[in-house]
């Protein structure tokens, strides 16, 4: 199982609840700039679940960009995805390296000091990438409040792989968290809601590309 793109080459992160155009929703942001593909579905049992996943592996596939799959590594093998994205309270990191195998992308989301201290430390678990955030409160985890910059800031600076910012990405926000040390940033409302995804992905990206010259 091999991730199509290197993730520390992975810039733009969409991560998506199922809904009814998954499909053609998914290229669309592809085709506006989204490198990485997560399928973040918490209300679906397993075997509906394995259909959606395998409809946007598909897509991912065809446009030559990784696909992520939410909490469930036993399902990620199931569809072959390219990994799976675990909270700190899912699957821990070592069963799902053990389930996926040492090619496998494997996302840990962290919070808080005490999430990166595991991450960094000399007997860390096998991450591919974490997630830091959300940087400002948001829906999509609701009762977690936002960490702000100043935590953006210490993981970029103490993880030793890619750090992905989450909560609150939007074209306007990026220069400010580009300059906290983001250079890989998680998008969910803001493709999400969008009328016309591929038009905000591409705006998305944009922002990304000029922040990332400009730093």
């Amino acid at each position: 199982m091999t991730a199509r793109r290197a993730i520390a080459d992975c810039h733009l992160y969409l991560c998506t609840p199922d809904r009814p155009d998954l499909e053609g929703f998914v290229a669309s942001c592809i085709i506006g700039g989204v490198d990485i593909v997560q399928l973040r579905e918490k209300h679906l049992d397993a075997k509906p679940l394995v259909e959606r996943a395998r409809l946007v592996r598909a897509v991912c596939l065809d446009h030559g960009v990784p696909f992520i799959l939410n909490d469930r590594p036993d399902l990620a093998l199931e569809v072959e995805a390219d990994g799976v994205h675990v909270g700190q309270d899912d699957a821990p990191v070592a069963l799902a390296r053990r389930i996926l195998g040492p090619g496998a992308v494997i996302g840990l989301s962290t919070h808080e000091t005490a999430d990166l201290a595991e991450v960094v430390g000399p007997s860390g678990p096998d991450v591919s990438y974490i997630s830091a955030g959300p940087v400002e409160a948001t829906p999509t985890k609701p009762g977690r409040p936002g960490t702000g910059l100043g935590y953006l800031r210490m993981a970029t600076e103490r993880a030793s792989v890619p750090v992905f910012v989450t909560g609150g990405v939007t074209p306007a926000r990026i220069p400010d968290l580009a300059r906290a040390g983001a250079r890989h940033f998680v998008v969910v409302r803001h493709l999400t809601e969008a009328g016309d995804p591929q038009r905000a992905a591409r705006d998305l990206r944009r922002a990304i590309d000029e922040a990332l010259i400009a730093i």
